[in-house]
């Protein structure tokens, strides 16, 4: 009988191909995604030593107070907004964007335009 794989495990299996092709370095850190059903979470990454530079997430408070819910599109945006000026104020202005196994919609597509926006570039 023929059994369906779980959507966790099919994007498990996905963001370990996308991760076999990008690793975040100290001139260019990896911006990480991930999105569960009720928060957003990024962070970036310098994979060489396995340090995070800087996170944000729809749990911060700074997030939180900004907008009421943490499950739509306009929280993941904000989340955006958030990390890419928390890098820029670290001197970080290049990253890899890494979206963890997640399709590029959605959530996903609003958070990275809002870092693009303001001032991440990849």
């Amino acid at each position: 009988m023929v059994t369906k794989k779980s959507r966790t495990e099919v994007r498990k299996n996905k963001h370990l191909r996308v991760r076999n092709r990008l690793s975040g370095t100290a001139e260019k850190p990896r911006l990480a995604v991930f999105r569960s059903n009720s928060h957003m979470y990024a962070q970036i990454i310098d994979d060489t030593v396995g340090n995070t530079l800087v996170s944000a997430s729809t749990m911060d408070k700074e997030v939180k107070s900004t907008c009421g819910r943490t499950d739509n599109v306009e929280a993941a945006a904000q989340v955006g907004s958030f990390i890419a000026k928390r890098a820029l104020d670290k001197g970080i202005k290049t990253v890899v964007f890494d979206r963890g196994g997640f399709l590029y919609a959605g959530k996903v597509k609003a958070l990275a335009e809002a870092a693009r926006e303001a001032g991440l570039e990849f």
